[in-house]
């Protein structure tokens, strides 16, 4: 029997939490599931959700790697385009791209410098993509 996964849940590292609540609560619209401290003034660790976007937040030294990139495909991006851009944050202002393989694409980089790519399914190509579209 092989595995079926049901969720990935991807690990960022995070340096500042207030930055970090800025970004992901305030910006993005996240909202906490959950924290964790082993206790007071120590790294926390939280997942944030939005929709069937789930992310874990890490401020632990190993935890996730700074410059990673996550990839959420769902529908709807120009409405959250027009989302983003409504609420002017000072350090973002995304574009919607169109993709050579069929996507439309919001990219977002937080504070820490992990990007964010909001993807919509778009063209004829989506889901097409080949061995000959993997660089083999």
């Amino acid at each position: 029997m092989s595995f079926i996964a049901n969720q990935v849940i991807p690990v960022l590292r995070i340096f500042d939490e207030q930055k970090a609540r800025e970004f992901y609560l305030g910006y993005l619209g996240f909202s906490v599931d959950f924290e964790h401290r082993f206790e007071p003034g120590t790294p926390l660790f939280m997942q944030v959700s939005r929709g069937g976007i789930t992310l874990r937040l890490s401020e632990h030294h190993g935890d996730g790697t700074p410059g990673s990139i996550v990839t959420a495909i769902g529908v709807g991006i120009e409405a959250l385009h027009r989302e983003l851009q409504a609420k002017h944050y000072k350090y973002m202002n995304p574009g919607l791209d169109t993709t050579e393989w069929g996507t439309r694409d919001v990219c977002v980089v937080d504070p820490f410098g992990n990007r964010i790519i909001f993807s919509e399914r778009v063209g004829p190509s989506a889901g097409d993509v080949g061995s000959e579209g993997l660089g083999e």
